[in-house]
């Protein structure tokens, strides 16, 4: 008697980050998903899933680190070091040529509810599994905090020596 082998090979896990979703934007965000039922039925259930796991908070209670609808997100693909600024909008806002990005792309759903540090899998479009970690979020309207130079330092500013 012989044994037969099977491939399971799996794309590898990664434990699912904690996700944070602010109250005011969930009901939105799951009508778009049971609307995006009859064209991408795979992506609204992924979204779905996602909304279903994740930790909703009032709108003062949302972390500043975590993406939300508005948010730039700097994050870096794991595979090629590339790093990419986008801003999560919804839909009816999207543009990639100004890096604004769906909620309903499968990024956009992966992105979404993450914290600064958060690592995960993401499939592309050409079914593509790549590992992304989200380095800085910015909330809109937030300052930013210049990097340090030569005019934070000190050394440019009159009476500094």
């Amino acid at each position: 008697m012989t044994a037969q082998t099977t491939d399971t090979t799996k794309k590898p896990r990664l434990r699912a980050p904690k996700l944070v979703i602010n109250e005011d934007e969930l009901a939105h965000i799951e009508a778009l998903a049971e609307g995006a039922y009859q064209r991408n039925p795979t992506l609204a259930d992924r979204l779905l899933d996602e909304l279903g796991r994740a930790r909703i908070v009032k709108a003062a209670k949302m972390p500043a680190d975590v993406v939300s609808i508005g948010s730039s997100v700097v994050y870096r693909d794991e595979t090629t070091g590339q790093e990419k600024t986008v801003t999560l909008v919804y839909p009816e806002n999207a543009d990639i040529s100004r890096n604004q990005v769906s909620v309903m792309t499968p990024i956009g759903v992966s992105l979404l509810g993450l914290s600064e540090g958060a690592a995960f899998y993401w499939d592309t479009r050409d079914d593509q599994r790549r590992m992304l970690t989200v380095i800085r979020v910015q909330q809109p309207g937030a300052a930013t905090t210049p990097a340090p130079g030569p005019d934070t330092l000190g050394q440019n500013t009159p009476g500094a020596t």
